[in-house]
Parts: structure tokens; sequence; C-alpha cells
């Protein structure tokens, strides 16, 4: 690997290689940071701080009750809850206990929460208490045996969590009675001490984590994922943020920890380097981001380019209200960034803003951008330490192709998962001879810097050419009139697929169809152009603010069959 391009445009100080990796599990990194800051804070939850003292003997005794409670290495515990000290403290025990962490959307569908129970067999979830009801509806029609309940103002400072019980906690049904010998995670918390911890044998095979992909092309499978490539993948990430200081920084956790991309990027690093989580909920409530924005003074910040973008346009930010100036360094990932966003960002807070990508497959990054060198707009930047890639023919799957053709981005590192839980054949098609098949069609330039083109599967065949949804999205998100805009294929009669776009506006802006069309005329092949443009008021995401097309396409299928026959 010491000839591949992308070494020589390498920030100073980030190495080729970072082997050997510790061979420990995840969960040393929180022991470690409690030994060396014991008093440091760990968790900042509306002015409530956890120590790492308090939150790694908070993990001990929750592991031993869920030991006591017959959880054994090996079996899978379910997270439902959302950015708290609650989660931090759930996920940490369920390691240390020997478990194998689920952490499941909260949002999900009473369809999508009872396939993923199913899948993954645990009989035992943690809950946020808001979600209690929904969680206790499905389990009939799943393995769960037992609830452990948590309330969000357990975390609060004393004068907040008065304020929230007489005021919103009945209200916003957070206020549960529980049923069927489910437990309080605070009773839990004081019947156990940090000494009934169970010692148990925790290696770096040992699988620590299913990640569920999304659900974005269909029901989501479970990578399954040992310690060492959460180890790993987040000693590349520590190693990319090449001035990180241990013991100092601050992270915003405003993208989901139970998604991969905040579970590894935001906490798991920030834990290692002993730095402070700031817990922000719901990230769609841009002035609580904000406001914790200007209390805590944030110095890391991983994103979305939809959640910059927000900050970029927001009133108070545009009025000098908030003061960004404490972000040094951000990585925005699971879209493409653009430029124009990122020099905003980067005017604002005197920071670095760099492209990502990464999957949860390969948890979570496998390239950026250089934090200091040169961003090449468009690109997800370059391949991290130890981590080797190619583009490989559409056709075969094998053939390695050259500088600036297209085909499918295929890898390895040493954060690569297992497997897909109980499916052979789709582990199969995704790890072949060590490389994971992404299903991302990208190219690579001559200095080693990789640019997603489209997903495999979301490829438009439009009478015989190839569409790829990306490319256009580009063009229509240029539109000073546009902010966001999701493209895909719906069916047609002549062409069998053609190409339609979902657009919102700006605040305030009116625009047509021909208008849109018109500003695609010199960028676009006439082919892909949007046959159909609809203007809407939002676009389905997912949590991390990705465009779900699949959801658009579902949406347009379901109006075409409730259309009337067109007269013939």
């Amino acid at each position: 690997m010491e000839h591949r391009p992308w070494f020589k445009h390498y920030d100073k100080g980030v190495p080729h290689s970072l082997a050997p990796y510790p061979e420990h599990p995840l969960h040393t990194f929180l022991e470690n940071s409690a030994r060396d800051f014991p008093n440091h804070t760990a968790v900042l939850f509306k002015g409530h701080r956890v120590t790492y003292r308090e939150l790694n003997e908070a993990t001990d005794r929750l592991a031993a009750a869920l030991a006591a409670l017959g959880v054994k290495k090996g079996d899978r515990v379910v997270i439902f809850m959302p950015n708290s000290a609650q989660f931090v403290i759930s996920y940490y025990a369920i390691l240390k206990a020997g478990g194998i962490v689920v952490a499941t959307n909260p949002l999900y569908s009473p369809r999508e929460m009872e396939h993923q129970f199913n899948d993954c067999g645990a009989e035992i979830a943690l809950v946020m208490s808001n979600f209690y009801h929904r969680v206790k509806e499905v389990q009939p029609k799943t393995p769960l045996k037992r609830l452990i309940v948590t309330n969000i103002k357990e975390y609060l400072p004393p004068v907040l969590r008065l304020l929230f019980t007489l005021a919103k906690e009945k209200k916003d049904g957070h206020r549960v009675e529980l049923r069927d010998g489910d437990l309080w995670f605070q009773d839990l918390l004081r019947q156990y001490t940090p000494d009934q911890r169970p010692q148990l044998a925790i290696g770096p095979d040992d699988i620590a984590l299913f990640q569920y992909s999304g659900g974005t092309t269909g029901l989501s499978k479970a990578a399954v994922i040992p310690h060492r490539a959460l180890v790993a993948n987040t000693l590349q990430i520590k190693a990319w943020l090449v001035d990180n200081q241990p013991g100092k920084e601050v992270y915003l956790a405003a993208i989901p920890l139970f998604h991969v991309y905040g579970m590894v990027a935001v906490m798991s690093i920030c834990i290692a380097l002993a730095g402070a989580l700031v817990m922000v909920p719901n990230p769609r409530d841009i002035a609580d981001l904000l406001d914790n924005i200007n209390k805590y003074h944030p110095t890391i910040f991983m994103g979305v380019p939809t959640l910059f973008n927000a900050i970029n346009n927001h009133p108070d930010v545009q009025a000098g209200k908030v003061n960004l100036r404490s972000i040094r360094a951000c990585i925005s990932g699971s879209a493409p960034l653009l430029l124009e966003t990122k020099k905003r960002f980067e005017a604002l807070t005197g920071g670095k803003l760099a492209e990502g990508y990464g999957l949860s497959e390969a948890p979570t990054a496998t390239h950026c951008n250089p934090m200091y060198g040169l961003n090449k707009e468009g690109s997800i930047g370059l391949p991290f330490p130890d981590v080797d890639c190619k583009i490989v023919s559409l056709d075969d799957g094998v053939t390695e192709l050259g500088v600036g053709e297209i085909g499918e981005l295929v890898l390895t590192g040493p954060q690569l998962m297992r497997g897909y839980w109980q499916m052979p054949t789709e582990t199969a098609n995704a790890l072949r001879e060590g490389w994971l098949y992404t299903g991302d069609i990208a190219r690579m330039d001559e200095d080693g810097y990789f640019y997603i083109v489209d997903r495999k599967k979301e490829l438009i065949k439009a009478s015989g050419f190839q569409v790829w949804p990306r490319e256009i999205e580009e063009v229509l998100a240029t539109h000073p009139k546009v902010q966001e805009v999701g493209v895909a294929g719906i069916p047609d009669p002549y062409r069998g697929e053609t190409v339609k776009a979902w657009i919102v506006l700006k605040p305030g802006e009116t625009a047509t169809p021909e208008e849109i069309r018109e500003w695609c005329q010199n960028k676009l092949a006439k082919y892909k152009i949007p046959t159909h443009i609809e203007f809407r008021s939002e676009l389905p995401k997912t949590m991390v603010g990705k465009v779900l097309r699949r959801v658009l396409v579902e949406e347009e299928k379901k109006l075409a069959a409730e259309r009337p026959p067109t007269a013939g």
C-alpha cells in the first residue's frame, strides 16, 4: 500500500498505518478515560454534568444488573432512546456485560421495530419512557421479555427537572406506569454496585454491535461488528483529527447515537479522548442545537449537510446572535456537501469542515478530505490509514479500473464487519476475498481522491441511458431558489423509467417546472433533465438527514395507482 497515490495528500502528522491496533474491547477506552480524567465532564445535558468516574461506575452497575437479569456473553440487548446520558450508560453497560448492542431508531414504525426485535432475538430492551407504550404494543410479537425504562428527566439539573415534572412530563407522554415485571433504570443503578460487574474475558474478535442498515432499500439487515472494528475506526478518526487534545475536546452530539455515524465518530472517539459529549436529543430542533453551541462551546461537530445548511441559514446565526467560533473541526457525511455550504460554515466558525464517507458495514468512516490540506469539491476525500480501495468494473465486479473510470467502490481495512446476521447470501455478495463491495458507484482521480457517483441500486435507466440521481441533484441544488432536492426514477410507459425531481424551495420563493428545466439546459444532457418536477414543503429523510428516494418513489407509485386511467 505504500505506493497508493492518496498518501502524499495526508495532513502532516497523519500516519499511513496505525498497526498494530490494540487488542482490547471497545469499553477499554471508557475505563482508560475514567482512570486518567476521573473528574472531567463526560456527558453534558441541559446543564447536568456526568463525570468520567460517574459514567464508568454507572456502566459497571448496569452491567451487573444486566448479568443478574440473565444477559450472557453474545446476547443481544436493544437500546431504544434518543441522545442522552442514559444511552451512553446503556451502550457501555451492555458491552461490559458481554452483550451485543442493538441500537434502534426510536422513530421506527411498529413494523420496523417488530422486524428488528425478531431478527436480533433480543430479550431485554432499554427504553426511554416516552417510547414505552410503543414498545409494549409490539412486545407480544417479539422475543422481548423485559423492558428497563428510564425517564429523560433523570439527568436534568434539579430546577429543570422540577419544571419538566410540572409542565411536560405527563403532557408529552414521559410519565408511565410499568407493567409485566418491567424495571426502572435508576432502581437497578441503586441496587447494584460497581464491583458486582461480571468479570468476563471479552476480546477484540467478540461481537459488540448489530448495526442495522437504515432501511433505505427495504427491511433493514444487521451488520455484525466485532469490537476490533469499532476500536480501529475510533483510532482512525482520532488520527485524522490531527490536533485533538485528550481531556479538552467538547463534542456536539447532534447526530443520533443509535446511528453508527454518531455512535463511532461522536460518542466513541469523544470518550477515547476523554472529551465532553454535549447531548442534543432532537437534531431537527435547530434552536436547541444553537443554544447548546452558545452555552457549551463545542470544539468538534460531526454532522450532515442539511444540518450545516440549516445553521448557516438560521435567522439567529445571520443576526450574529450565536457564537460559533469555538468549533474547530467538523466532518460532514451521508450526503454531498455543497461548496457554498462548506465555505459559509467555515466563514461563520473559523473552523474546518471536511466531507467524508462511510457505511454501516465498515463502521463508520473509511474516507475523508484532509482537515487542513486540499479539499476537492464533490470528493469524499482520501482513504483512512490502513484502508485500501479500488474501483472495479460493473460488468464483472473483478476487473480493476483506472484513474477516472466509473465502477463500484470496493474497500478493505481493519474496521470491516463480520457479515450480515443470518444472511449468508447477502454476506457472500458484500464480502469477497476480504474486500467489501459497497454498492456505491465511484471514481478515483490521479491524486487518490474518491468521488461517489451514486448508489448502484438507484441507477435510473431512461430509454437505455444510465442516469445517476446524485448528478442531477447536485445541479438542481445550485439553483438559487432551491433549498433541498431529491431525484429518482419513476415508471414511464415510453422510456421504461424517467427522471423525476422533488424540490423544496427556499422560504418565500416561487418557481415553475419550466424555470427549473431551463436551469438544467446547459448543465445536463437532455435525457437527464427531469421530465417531472414536484414542489413540496418537505422531503422524507432518515434521522441523519439523507433524503429517502425510495419513499418518494413509493409515494409516486401509490398516487399513480389511484389515478383514473386516461381515455384512449
